[in-house]
């Protein structure tokens, strides 16, 4: 723990409104950072504390019109429009062409305001509420120091109206912060909360037998957990709770943990019932021709991160090649079975262009000081395995996303599902911002923008089992809407809490646009321009109470020798 003096030390390192990015003091200061994160975080083993009530949003009302915006319904359908959308409580319940485009719309030919909260979207981008397969709510508690509350409005704030939480610190306070989110009582959205097996958030000590795998799954269901991640154990444990999890009717997911992975790949998962998977590990293993077992250096360890990351990066290349006869193999199967995919890719982008990732313009305003100290390089920290990393580490990987990127394209293309998931507090990947961010990797892998619309709304809503309330527009669904400015087919860009810039002809100026508009959840609308200036008073507070000055942090914490 810190001392007082350390703490003293860190406020006489400040440099008032310079930033941090090199001196001496520069580097004290964000060297302080660490020391009194350590003095002032709360005891890991303390309880989540409850997420505040909510505060933001506007409704729901007993009736909503958006008028006159462009429809993209998450179904695949092409933009639709000039519509107007009722709304009525929190479900949809009329969606009416009303014109063309430029042209005027016939007052007579909209629905009657009949009392409404009428919102004028003309011109305006109307998308389903976004759904993210791949969600960590962190806490104080946890290594990254944030609060809840940060992490829902940046979710928030980029459209994300649903989720699935793939493991928390405690089961217990994640399933009863769902149902709040639920109920609408805290600013957020809904989640569908999957316990990781064998972690310990339930408050047992993990299965060891058969009998104490079902009973940890039926644990589950009776907190109300929609389903269950797996992550790896011994085969026969790992059978029995998967089993457990099909009999009773809980869904399933898995990261093929490289340590477990020789004894169940995702044509053994799969096999078995298994729903979807998580990341690709355990799909180039399904794949090797000449081997049974990856390609490791006789020095590899794997609580070595650097090692684990570094030799992640050469797998896709020991696989069978696109196209092959064991490829296609592999990719059939897993059709036939109507496994989904939930690639992360943006969990590893930083592992392929390290400089690009820490140096996001997003960092300097809304990423809280805590989380930049857990990015940092840290033998202690997950995810922060920058102990000297390479080019050719990250060659390796441009490799490795090269053919990652082509069977998930491919899955795609032959009727698979695909889905998207931030992953997001690890890697220099930020909460909303990583959401965006994988939708245009998912662009990069050779989806259409439409197709990427797709997956990130009707097909994680369908892999959740949550598709006939939420994941596209239509009547008698959630009023869960992403209402934009500019149109994200064009530029998905523009969905960053950021934007991007664009030269105004008119004025020679250069312009920053985009951005989310609004975020509506069951019918209450949401301001994301709101949640994010929330977001970077937060950030400025926490950096004011730590002497860090505004503006871009640095990750070094010691001067250049």
């Amino acid at each position: 723990m810190a001392t007082t003096k350390s703490v003293r030390a860190c406020k006489r390192a400040k440099i008032g409104t310079a930033r941090l990015f090199g001196g001496v003091k520069a580097f004290a200061a964000a060297a302080c950072v660490a020391v009194a994160l350590a003095g002032l975080a709360p005891r890991a083993d303390a309880a989540p504390r409850p997420v505040a009530a909510r505060a933001e949003g506007e409704g729901p009302f007993d009736r909503l019109i958006l008028r006159g915006g462009y429809l993209i319904d998450g179904t695949g359908a092409p933009t639709q429009g000039p519509v107007d959308i009722v709304v009525e409580g929190d479900r949809i319940v009329e969606i009416k062409v009303v014109g063309a485009p430029k042209l005027a719309i016939d007052p007579e030919k909209r629905p009657p305001a009949n009392g409404a909260r009428e919102i004028d979207v003309s011109g305006m981008y109307v998308l389903p509420g976004f759904v993210d397969t791949h969600l960590h709510l962190h806490t104080e508690e946890e290594g990254q120091g944030v609060p809840p509350e940060y992490i829902l409005k940046l979710w928030l704030a980029h459209g994300v109206t649903s989720g699935r939480t793939v493991g928390a610190k405690d089961t217990r306070w994640m399933i009863e912060t769902a149902r709040r989110s639920a109920r609408n009582e805290i600013t957020g959205p809904r989640m569908e909360v999957y316990p990781m097996f064998n972690s310990g958030s339930l408050g047992i000590p993990p299965a060891t037998t058969e009998a104490e795998a079902r009973e940890q799954i039926r644990l589950m269901k009776r907190l109300g957990a929609s389903g269950v991640k797996f992550i790896g154990a011994p085969a026969n444990i790992l059978w029995a709770a998967l089993d457990e999890a099909n009999r009773i009717g809980l869904n399933s997911t898995m990261h093929h943990a490289q340590i477990a992975v020789t004894q169940a790949n995702v044509l053994d998962t799969s096999a078995r019932g298994l729903k979807g998977m998580e990341h690709w590990y355990g799909l180039p293993e399904a794949m090797f021709e000449d081997k049974r077992i990856q390609r490791y250096p006789n020095d590899y360890i794997y609580h070595d991160e650097q090692h684990r990351f570094a030799e992640a990066g050469r797998l896709w290349r020991q696989a069978a090649r696109p196209g092959s006869e064991k490829w296609n193999e592999v990719m059939t199967t897993l059709l036939e079975r109507d496994f989904g995919l939930s690639p992360t890719f943006t969990a590893y982008l930083t592992s392929r262009d390290f400089m690009r990732m820490s140096r996001a313009i997003w960092h300097d305003e809304y990423t809280m000081p805590g989380l930049w100290d857990w990015y940092r390089p840290n033998r202690d920290a997950h995810g922060s395995y920058w102990f000297y990393w390479t080019l050719e580490e990250e060659v390796d990987w441009k490799e490795n996303y090269r053919l990652w990127m082509q069977f998930v394209n491919e899955y795609k293309n032959r009727g698979g599902r695909v889905t998207v998931g931030s992953d997001s507090g690890y890697i220099y990947n930020l909460y909303g911002f990583g959401y965006v961010q994988e939708m245009e990797l998912l662009r990069e892998a050779g989806f259409s923008s439409l197709e990427v619309i797709h997956a990130a709304t009707l097909a994680g809503a369908e892999q959740l089992g949550i598709g006939n309330d939420v994941g596209s527009v239509q009547v008698g669904k959630k009023a869960d809407f992403v209402i934009v400015k500019e149109n994200p087919l064009e530029n998905l860009h523009v969905l960053l809490g950021t934007g991007t810039i664009r030269l105004n002809d008119d004025t020679g100026e250069v312009e920053r646009i985009g951005g989310v508009a609004y975020t509506i959840k069951d019918g209450i609308v949401y301001d994301a321009r709101v949640l994010l200036r929330d977001v970077r008073q937060m950030v400025r507070s926490a950096k004011e109470k730590l002497g860090v000055p505004p503006g871009p942090m640095p990750v070094e914490t010691s001067p250049r020798r």
